[in-house]
């Protein structure tokens, strides 16, 4: 039984909440593992669902404490809330067992982020003389100018992109659309790309396998993956001196810091960002204000 309601679960995440491969991969690893720890303590082939309560979701997340870390263990309880409240929806539950487990206390790292002058030396580091550098040298400056999520922007097409006006069609988390703006030096590598670089991409590929409709292709002519954008930030990281803990979303949490240092509203850096709460937006004031003591130690005679 449980493992027919993982099934339809998973049919609901692809179909109805079309959530990326990565997301379904986390939810089919931590429902999976949370199975296989009802089989081994039931000793049985298969899980009434109903027989599951917030004790037995107490065991299993306590049995992961020591080998996970508590972020880790975080996500699988949301994993499970999840769960529980489609079952809800399908009415095959009256109430969600997880959601009288308490969540692990998680520490809130500071997100990291480059400096104006560090920005602008890893935008430059991609070699624009060759068709690869064009278009990493585009993908970098595209994600520091709009500070989307990468699973945004390799999935963004040719369509969506407005030249003229400098505005981008993003599709969001749950697939909510917003418009980004970008600007002049984003344009410039965008266009560069497209024009001297894309086309000799599709050229790569048999017709019939060719993505002409992605805005960003590999060099097999097909849409670029977030895992490749991964591999290629890594690399120029490594060619910049001095430059370390960065991520292709650092390049997102430097869009939202460096907007709110030069004193962007942070409810327009929230619609920027695709947020749909707040909350999450304003962990970027806390850096600023971090920012903004450390000049203050050092600058004041006084401090």
């Amino acid at each position: 039984m449980f493992q027919h309601h993982l099934d339809q679960f998973v049919q609901h995440l692809k179909y109805e909440r079309n959530v990326s491969p990565h997301t379904l991969r986390n939810y089919l690893s931590d429902l999976g593992q949370f199975r296989e720890f009802l089989l081994s303590i039931e000793k049985r082939d298969d899980i009434d669902i109903k027989e599951i309560d917030r004790l037995t979701i107490r065991e299993w997340l306590a049995s992961l404490h020591g080998d996970h870390k508590k972020t880790s263990v975080a996500r699988k309880l949301s994993s499970l809330r999840t769960f529980f409240q489609f079952l809800i929806r399908e009415g095959q539950l009256e109430s969600n067992p997880a959601k009288q487990v308490a969540t692990p206390k998680i520490e809130r790292k500071l997100p990291s982020h480059l400096s104006i002058e560090d920005a602008v030396r890893f935008i430059e580091t991609p070699d624009t003389n060759t068709d690869l550098g064009r278009r990493d040298r585009a993908i970098i400056e595209f994600l520091y100018a709009t500070g989307i999520r990468v699973g945004e922007l390799v999935g963004i097409n040719l369509a969506d992109v407005d030249f003229r006006e400098q505005m981008v069609r993003v599709m969001g988390k749950r697939r909510k659309e917003r418009i980004v703006p970008f600007g002049a030096p984003a344009l410039e590598a965008l266009t560069q790309y497209i024009n001297d670089a894309r086309p000799i991409f599709l050229s790569n590929a048999p017709i019939t396998e060719r993505d002409a409709n992605a805005l960003f292709l590999n060099y097999q002519g097909t849409r670029i993956t977030t895992r490749s954008v991964g591999r290629m930030i890594e690399k120029y990281i490594k060619q910049c001196a001095d430059i370390h803990d960065i991520s292709p979303h650092s390049l997102r949490h430097t869009f939202a810091t460096h907007l709110l240092d030069a004193g962007a509203d942070l409810r327009d850096i929230q619609e920027l960002l695709g947020h749909a709460r707040l909350t999450t937006t304003q962990i970027y004031t806390q850096v600023s204000m971090e920012k903004m003591i450390e000049v203050y130690d050092k600058a004041h005679p006084k401090a």
